[in-house]
């Protein structure tokens, strides 16, 4: 499975911060955000990895990533010009994935567990079930991407309702089959003038095809200053749980 890094955009909502940066360089605690989703891909096994980003700041990811060979991995590089949105990023990854089933992250999305067990659960489920998203569980989800399942499937997915139906979120992180690049590229511009991911799940809820798997730990994204913050606290409080592990084994 090939792994797939969204770091676009112009995170208007953390200005002035990212007036003269890249939302996904800045810092969550002791590291780059953009690290945060890559040692996701790495640690479920993913070594291959596309990071898509805007041409401003490329030279910045690559200096602060390179190729990936101090991480055992192999990076590569696509420029998103303009703003078109997630499903504009995503297109530019089709050559890359070649034929390929892959997962997809966004550029600020924090995860502290391993999730190599829910790619291959996708691997085992792909005959019935053409994509999968990983949710999670927040006290404000009317922020998020709301989604509802029944048995193993998503059975519908709201962007950021006024009167969500669940507590349980899109988070961002999502696996697909090659064949969603058909989906994609007859897509329609969103009433925000962007190509939505969104939009090709929301195909797939229709015709029973997205699965989904629950993420057991905490989660946020990294995407305003209240957001940045919790994930600050988040990661300083998982590497306190793990500084006391250590000094109770000695």
């Amino acid at each position: 499975m090939k792994g797939v890094l969204l770091a676009g955009g112009s995170a208007q909502r953390l200005r002035p911060l990212t007036k003269v940066t890249n939302k996904h360089l800045l810092p969550v605690y002791k590291k780059p955000m953009i690290y945060y989703p890559l040692e996701t891909l790495l640690n479920a096994g993913i070594k291959d990895i596309l990071i898509v980003t805007g041409g401003e700041h490329i030279g910045h990811f690559f200096n602060l990533l390179g190729t990936g060979k101090e991480w055992g991995a192999r990076f590569s590089y696509e420029i998103q010009e303009g703003s078109g949105g997630t499903g504009a990023a995503l297109l530019l990854a089709e050559k890359f994935v070649n034929d390929r089933e892959f997962m997809v992250i966004l550029g600020d999305n924090v995860v502290s567990e391993n999730v190599g067990r829910f790619v291959d659960d996708f691997k085992k489920d792909k005959e019935r079930f053409k994509a999968k998203v990983l949710i999670a569980k927040v006290n404000d989800p009317e922020k998020y991407g709301v989604v509802t399942f029944k048995g193993k499937k998503i059975v519908d997915i709201v962007e950021k309702p006024k009167k969500p139906k669940s507590n349980y979120v899109n988070t961002g992180l999502w696996m697909f089959l090659p064949e969603v690049f058909t989906l994609l590229k007859n897509l329609k511009k969103s009433p925000r003038g962007e190509y939505e991911v969104t939009d090709v799940l929301s195909h797939y809820v229709k015709n029973d095809q997205l699965s989904y798997s629950i993420l057991k730990s905490q989660w946020t994204d990294a995407g305003s200053f209240e957001s940045l913050y919790k994930a600050t606290v988040l990661m300083k409080k998982l590497e306190d749980k793990e500084m006391q592990k250590k000094k109770a084994k000695k």
